[in-house]
């Protein structure tokens, strides 16, 4: 069995989570391929080495010197290789960083030091041999993954051997560094476990899992134990805080296992992400996998006598927000009407030419925007088999006094999602979260 591992940066951010990734990685033999962040935040008023990084960068652009910031960034590397007692040389490193950044550097090159570091000092610290990213993440110049040439590349150079690899960046066709969108991190372990055809994909970070509502919101929300990739991509563009897209999407091509975990607990089992269950047999399973939610809607409403059996109407009027670069994330419809859920801030610079298109190729009986309006979503797959889902919800919201303002579900009743004022916004999230999980 192989696991891939990747540990975020609040599981880097010093001496004492360094330890925590040791015991993690020593206690199971299969996970010999280990993905770093770049040292994270200690405490709340703490510092990012990856910001730090950016604010050198800046420094440097605008001719100020950064040697206090520099000097930050060395005292925490060379803290957490005293302080675990490795003989990794961080001084010479950034010696020749130093160097580097006065004969001139990429921010990209520069802020990818981060993760240099860390997956140095803890290869040291493991054992196991450093492997840089550079020598297998393969960029093409419009700045895509070249997914074949990278995977080929980490399975000649990873084959037999225990290793840390730093994450967040690659190299281009010309050998310049490049760097990931922020997150970066997350998506070379992905691509990492994919390449190597990896049993389970093993994301630490500082929780235990997905939660099922946002803690902001809902007071100690519970994990979720298991969801689907589907129900993941329901959640997040609803508005839940998941993963990147690109962390999902090499290990969902590959069928590999996703396990997001807690450094911090690692017994806790953190929820486990795959393509499909079998719940046949787990009638004691919650019936909802999670509740999300996304503030600052408008619903444009277009009503007109026979509109609803007109062939082209839709097609005509959601080009007229395409044409203003204006996405339809919604559209309920009626026997004479049809709306167009949007997003406020996307839709106002245009709202008055959008509205103004419509009249004139549609000449309604009557046109409305309805602002204000968030949108919340209960995502599940076992719904399905469950009669009765939507009218518990519905139930729930309006005996606490809630007034709905949209309805939208999908055929494969994945979710059920509804549209409502937005001072009832956090209101909702709670009363379905109660509903369906207390």
């Amino acid at each position: 069995m192989l696991k891939v591992v990747k540990f975020g940066g609040s599981s880097m951010a010093d001496a004492a989570q360094f330890a925590k990734v040791r015991d993690i990685v020593h206690s199971d033999p299969a996970r010999r391929v280990v993905v770093v962040s770049a040292a994270g935040k200690r405490d709340a008023k703490d510092h990012k080495l990856t910001d730090l990084l950016y604010l050198c960068h800046a420094h440097l652009q605008y001719g100020v010197s950064c040697d206090g910031v520099f000097q930050m960034i060395a005292e925490r590397y060379l803290g957490i290789r005293d302080a675990c007692g490795l003989k990794t040389d961080i001084e010479g490193e950034l010696e020749a960083l130093r160097a580097q950044m006065e004969r001139g550097i990429s921010q990209d090159e520069l802020v990818s030091r981060g993760e240099y570091f860390s997956a140095l000092l803890m290869a040291d610290y493991l054992g196991f041999d450093f492997l840089d990213a550079k020598l297998w993440v393969k960029f093409r110049f419009d700045g895509a993954i070249d997914k074949d040439a990278s995977y080929e590349a980490l399975q000649k150079l990873a084959q037999g051997r225990s290793v840390v690899i730093p994450g967040f960046y690659g190299v281009t066709p010309d050998g310049h560094i490049r760097t990931l969108t922020r997150g970066g991190s997350d998506i070379t372990g992905a691509l990492a476990a994919a390449a190597l055809d990896a049993d389970v994909y093993e994301n630490w970070t500082d929780v235990s899992g997905i939660l099922m509502a946002d803690p902001r919101i809902v007071a100690d929300p519970l994990p979720i134990e298991r969801i689907t990739y589907n129900e993941l991509r329901e959640l997040s563009f609803v508005g839940a805080q998941v993963l990147h897209e690109g962390t999902v999407f090499p290990v969902r091509e590959k069928n590999i296992p996703l396990n997001i975990r807690n450094t911090n607990e690692p017994e806790h089992p953190g929820t486990l992400i795959m393509e499909s269950f079998d719940d046949s047999d787990e009638a004691d399973r919650r019936l909802i996998t999670g509740v999300a939610g996304k503030k600052n809607y408008s619903i444009v409403t277009v009503a007109k006598n026979g509109l609803s059996s007109s062939v082209s109407a839709f097609r005509q009027i959601a080009e007229i927000f395409e044409n203003h670069g204006v996405n339809v994330e919604y559209a309920p419809s009626g026997v004479d009407s049809l709306s167009f859920v949007v997003s406020s801030e996307k839709a106002a610079p245009c709202l008055y030419a959008i509205l103004g298109e419509v009249q004139k190729s549609t000449r309604p009986d009557s046109l409305k925007v309805t602002e204000n309006i968030s949108i919340v979503a209960v995502v599940g797959r076992r719904m399905v088999f469950q009669p009765g889902v939507s009218g518990k919800l519905f139930a729930a919201l309006g005996k606490n006094d809630i007034n709905i303002r949209m309805i939208s579900q999908g055929p494969d009743e994945l979710n059920i999602i509804v549209g409502v004022d937005t001072k009832d916004f956090e209101s909702t999230i709670r009363v379905l979260y109660n509903s369906f999980v207390k």
